[in-house]
């Protein structure tokens, strides 16, 4: 069971990485940090931890529910899960790119606007939770022998999402550093985020669509 565990810290780690969870904190870190300067370090691990804490919170709330319950999961629940982050990932994108047409202008630093960059990853991540509770609960029950055990696989899972989150943060939070410096660089990566942003969105749109055509 230990080593079942470990994996699900593996594949916590690993279920960071996820295209459309790399877009959404990409399309995140892009935008400047308070006071309009680029995000620093601390500030990119601010953002993963935020994200990997709303997506652990409510896959371990709704998951723990299909486990606990042995809840069967209902297709078009999942799909309307997807599509909520379909949307929000659209969202975003349209939103770096609405900043990048506008240009970012300097402004007082306050604490304020770092709780607002953090309760915004924390509600993204909270909704990317929702959407893959319902596959990482059913992998939980497969791998487990029995419901205290499949809770601790969700719980590992989720500290490995924290962990993959903050260290794919601080990876993508580097360059989008240097380019804020710079502020040509700092405007592609604006863009280039938002762009990829709405390719992911619209990508999990087709995938949905096809997959109502297919259960109807």
């Amino acid at each position: 069971m230990l080593s079942a565990i470990g994996l699900g810290f593996a594949l916590g780690l690993r279920h960071a990485a996820d295209p459309d969870h790399v877009a959404a904190i990409a399309a995140l870190l892009a935008r400047p940090a308070a006071g309009g300067g680029p995000r620093r370090a601390r500030d990119a691990a601010r953002v993963g931890a935020a994200w990997g804490l709303g997506h652990s919170l409510v896959m371990l709330a709704v998951g723990g529910l299909f486990v606990a319950f042995r809840v069967s999961v209902v297709p078009r629940w999942a799909l309307a899960a997807e599509a909520a982050v379909a949307a929000i990932l659209l969202a975003l994108g349209v939103s770096n790119l609405l900043r990048l047409r506008r240009g970012t202008h300097p402004h007082r630093h306050a604490p304020a606007h770092h709780r607002g960059a953090a309760l915004r990853s924390l509600g993204v991540g909270m909704a990317h939770g929702l959407a893959g509770s319902a596959a990482v609960a059913l992998l939980a029950l497969a791998a487990m022998p029995g419901p205290g055990a499949a809770l601790a696989y969700l719980l590992v899972f989720g500290l490995g999402t924290i962990g993959g989150m903050v260290a794919m943060s601080l990876g993508l939070g580097v360059p989008v550093a240097l380019a804020g410096g710079r502020p040509r660089l700092a405007r592609w990566a604006l863009g280039g985020s938002g762009v990829l942003s709405i390719s992911i969105g619209v990508g999990l749109l087709v995938e949905i669509g096809a997959a109502l055509q297919a259960s109807a």
